[in-house]
């Protein structure tokens, strides 16, 4: 089985079916609308999927691969899996397991403004692992936020025939542009549509249900050096710590574009 479900579907350009400013600090690591969303989502889905929820199938959850610093949909998938492990105690069920899929990737370039066969070509080149064993047999839901051209999902789907893996699979999204006459690019347009300045960037790392994710790291990383400057005297001494650790932990000191202002905040 290899189903799909999303809450909100995006059919006009000038339309959009749920708030803008909050998905996109959602996208930018605040943590108070990956719960908003995520509640939102279980509850769409539970209407649709109360009975497979509630077959004797083991659940997996998986959020949009990583290697070391989280997707803006692992913390999603987190609220997620709240949401639903509450669900399956109140019928006296197991609860989900949360399992990853790794990913190591080999770019610095924001997809958001690409079409499919671009966003193909680009993750074609990253490396995934998924622990197989782990996973074979059981019910697996990966949730990812938005689906505009469904390039995860077709990645998605190659590494899970790549490893062999078998079981009933469902895609689980946030929204989805339904409508293909849209632009793919519309994604960046919901993406930043709080976030335009470091000045934007500095008051979600402020406040209070912040923590960083791959989205963010990587816009911090390549912003100029007096952007990068004003950013680091504007944030904690514990921020801009947590800021270095997971960039290394993603190998981003490797990687030329970032290197300049990660070593403006390497600690001695």
């Amino acid at each position: 089985m290899n189903k799909n479900y999303s809450l909100h579907k995006i059919l006009e350009k000038d339309n959009c079916p749920f708030q803008e400013k909050e998905y996109s600090r959602f996208k930018f690591g605040d943590k108070f609308y990956a719960e908003k969303f995520a509640k939102e989502l279980f509850d769409g889905f539970v209407n649709e999927y109360h009975d497979l929820l509630l077959s004797n199938q083991e659940i997996v959850i998986l959020p949009s691969p990583y290697l070391s610093i989280p997707t803006a949909s692992n913390f999603l998938c987190y609220y997620f899996k709240k949401q639903l492990n509450s669900f399956l105690f109140k019928n006296n069920k197991k609860a989900s397991i949360e399992s990853k899929i790794y990913r190591n990737q080999t770019y610095v370039t924001d997809y958001g403004n690409l079409d499919f066969e671009e966003r193909v070509k680009l993750i074609s080149n990253d490396t995934y692992y998924i622990d197989r064993n782990f996973i074979d047999g059981k019910l697996c839901i990966f949730v990812d936020d938005i689906k505009i051209t469904g390039s995860h999902e077709h990645t998605v789907n190659k590494i899970l025939n790549q490893y062999n893996v078998n079981g009933d699979f469902i895609f689980l999204y946030f929204a989805e542009l339904t409508n293909k006459e849209i632009h793919p690019n519309i994604e960046n347009h919901y993406n930043y549509y709080s976030v335009k300045t470091v000045e934007d960037i500095v008051n979600i790392i402020n406040s209070d249900h912040f923590q960083y994710n791959t989205r963010i790291v990587k816009f911090i990383l390549s912003l100029n050096e007096d952007e990068f400057s004003f950013l680091a005297n504007n944030i904690s001494l514990e921020k801009s710590n947590d800021l270095f650790h997971l960039a290394i932990s993603n190998n981003y000191h490797q990687i030329l574009e970032y290197k300049n202002n990660i070593n403006v905040i390497k600690i001695d």
